[in-house]
């Protein structure tokens, strides 16, 4: 496992900043899961500063930054048409050099223009202008056989880089955005009916506000937003040793002489092991728990967020050094669940309540349902259906019940305790009903 490298980067980081390790380390998720991070922080918190300080340590990787600005055009962003690929007969070098004969009669031409700079003779000179005519030909023919499609130059913009930064990205005009969202989303670009796909890993982009979208003019900029994988909110630093220590970092102007960067070709290799990283059935099932929960809170959660949380949790686990995601790696979804920033401690505090003692919160959710149907039933206890129905859904609960791996003693007898409240709420159900009062483990045990 390579994270030795990863780990030092974001040490550095932190080391150069403060009381930033959240957002240091939805970087490195973000270039390790191949996710785009949005940052909404007051002007002057160091969120471009973060960045850009992890990015320039990624050292052979294409990098693009741009402020956003109503004046921003697509041009800027993704490149220009080549003139010369739309006239007629007519091509752009770069597709002509492509050609071997025409490659081989360049150089002669080149060649034999030297010859002539070098000696200045006549003979020279006539021997160069008639290789001339010749690639002159020669290009005509390839023009004339060869398709040609308009082609747009896109050297050091977004389809020729790896890591793209574009600050206060809402401010972009409504002209761009549809190119905007396929590469954020898709990783390609489309111009002249042409599509590619395009090397970015991540895009990053920072804002001190996010847009209401409930205002009309707003709600185009909200598919953008939601391109956003992870999110962070950034505060001023707090802590007065902070403060101080960084005003004397700057006071001294020390620059890290021998900073630690990772090549493109590492991250690469980073990548590809953060996808072996494995992720047991019951972290899947934690999940879904935590799904339910949050859903509950009215915190509102797609079925496409929850099916997509694992390369996320894979790059935490990563990240520590583990090649199997445990239940302290999912802390790290509340930057991906949330949507408005005030729903952050609302998912915080369900993410830590259930992570924290899994077990027990898997417990509570069991007996809720079975209250749940317990009340049910109350509300019409003298229809046998309603007792039928009743008691199914409290087997199933206290199937599930049984079915909690339990490492520890503790756990086991938590698992015992609610065991017993469930064939007490059965009890009083049968009572209800006036039906023979069978227990839930042996109807339980007779399943098996």
């Amino acid at each position: 496992m390579n994270n030795e490298k990863i780990k030092a980067v974001m040490d550095e980081v932190a080391s150069e900043t403060a009381e930033r390790d959240e957002l240091i380390q939805c970087i490195a998720i973000a270039l390790l899961a191949k996710k785009n991070l949005f940052i909404l922080g007051d002007t002057g918190q160091a969120k471009s500063h973060c960045i850009n300080l992890f990015r320039k340590r990624i050292t052979d990787a294409k990098q693009f930054e741009r402020l956003m600005s109503k004046q921003t055009d697509e041009e800027q962003l993704f490149g220009r048409l080549d003139l010369s690929s739309i006239i007629p007969g007519n091509m752009p070098f770069d597709e002509l050099a492509k050609d071997v004969s025409y490659s081989v009669k360049l150089g002669e031409v080149q060649k034999a223009y030297k010859e002539y700079e070098i000696d200045g003779r006549t003979e020279s000179l006539e021997k160069a202008h008639k290789l001339a005519k010749e690639l002159s030909d020669i290009k005509e023919i390839i023009c004339s056989v060869k398709d040609s499609a308009p082609k747009v130059i896109t050297e050091d913009k977004i389809p020729d880089s790896h890591i793209v930064f574009l600050d206060e990205i809402f401010k972009a005009n409504d002209g761009i955005l549809n190119s905007l969202l396929t590469a954020l989303n898709e990783r390609v670009y489309t111009n002249e009916g042409q599509t590619v796909s395009i090397p970015v890993i991540s895009f990053f982009s920072a804002s001190n506000e996010i847009p209401d979208f409930s205002e009309i003019e707003n709600q185009i900029l909200k598919p953008l937003y939601d391109r956003f994988d992870l999110k962070v909110v950034t505060e001023y630093v707090s802590d007065r040793d902070n403060r101080l220590n960084i005003l004397k970092k700057k006071q001294k102007s020390t620059v890290n002489a021998n900073p630690t960067t990772i090549t493109l070709s590492e991250l690469m290799t980073m990548q590809n092991e953060v996808k072996c990283v494995k992720v047991p059935d019951s972290i899947n099932e934690l999940m879904d728990d935590i799904l339910c929960a949050l859903r509950k809170k009215d915190i509102h959660i797609s079925d496409r967020k929850f099916f997509n949380y694992t390369p996320i949790v894979q790059a935490a686990a990563y990240i520590r050094g583990s090649d199997t995601v445990s239940v302290e790696d999912l802390l790290i979804l509340t930057n991906y669940f949330w949507t408005k920033p005030t729903e952050r401690e609302t998912i915080s505090t369900a993410l830590t309540e259930i992570c924290a003692n899994p077990i027990k919160s898997r417990i509570d959710d069991l007996i809720a349902m079975a209250d749940e149907a317990f009340e049910d039933f109350k509300s019409n206890s003298t229809n046998n259906r309603a007792f039928t129905k009743a008691r199914k859904e409290l087997l199933k609960v206290y199937t599930d019940l049984q079915a909690i791996e339990c490492v520890y003693d503790t756990d086991r007898e938590s698992v015992n305790t609610a065991s017993e409240q469930l064939e007490n709420i059965s009890k009083q159900i049968c009572q209800m009903a006036e039906f023979t009062i069978v227990p839930l483990s042996e109807m339980y045990a007779q399943e098996l």
